[in-house]
């Protein structure tokens, strides 16, 4: 009796280890494969950008999506940032099968309502505008990137393609407060972003 329990135990710890191992391996993968998805500048409508931070947005052991900051000129300061009507831009590269467009929708509408503190009413149809997008398909391998062009709105670009164009100043810094603002949804993405 006691050789089973000490056998079951064993393969228990052995089990335990063998789940950290491939839990912690794709993290390790998707870290080291941060500068393969991103390119040190990025150029849209003329403009240059480059990056100023990337980093992971995870959820227990997942990583969800590589997220990372474009601007034209490096800064650490978040509320400049999402105040400025310049050019900039955030990429979301999506890493895992988890994420689906019902999932992206709801995930993204939480990150207005933090970024906001609940006042979305005044921006509502743009957030509508944008979650739209997500109809066309998220999933692994899928890239996003959110693009503030002055004077033209938030281009919204799937896999290189245009999907919209958004004009507003309030759902511009409402959306990048959804990374940067005092109330993000993860500190660390946040601080990986701004380049800390």
């Amino acid at each position: 009796m006691k050789s089973s329990n000490t056998l079951s135990f064993n393969q228990l710890v052995i089990a335990l280890m063998g789940l950290i191992m491939f839990v912690a391996l794709p993290i390790n993968s998707y870290a080291k494969d941060a500068g393969k998805s991103n390119t040190s500048t990025f150029s849209y409508g003329g403009k240059t950008m480059q990056l100023n931070g990337a980093g992971l947005r995870k959820k227990l052991f997942i990583s969800l999506y590589l997220g990372s900051l474009y601007l034209t000129e490096k800064s650490n300061d978040a509320d400049k940032i999402i105040a400025d009507d310049s050019p900039m831009a955030i990429r979301l590269t999506i890493k895992s099968s988890l994420i689906s467009p019902k999932k992206m929708k709801h995930a993204t509408l939480e990150g207005f309502e933090k970024a906001t503190n609940g006042n979305i009413s005044a921006i509502k149809p743009q957030i509508d505008e944008l979650l739209k997008t997500f109809d066309k398909g998220v999933g692994p391998g899928d890239i996003y990137e959110l693009i503030n062009m002055p004077g033209s709105g938030v281009h919204v670009v799937r896999n290189g393609v245009k999907v919209a164009t958004i004009r507003s100043a309030a759902f511009k810094k409402a959306l990048f407060g959804i990374w940067l603002s005092k109330n993000p949804v993860q500190q660390s993405l946040k601080r990986k972003m701004l380049g800390q």
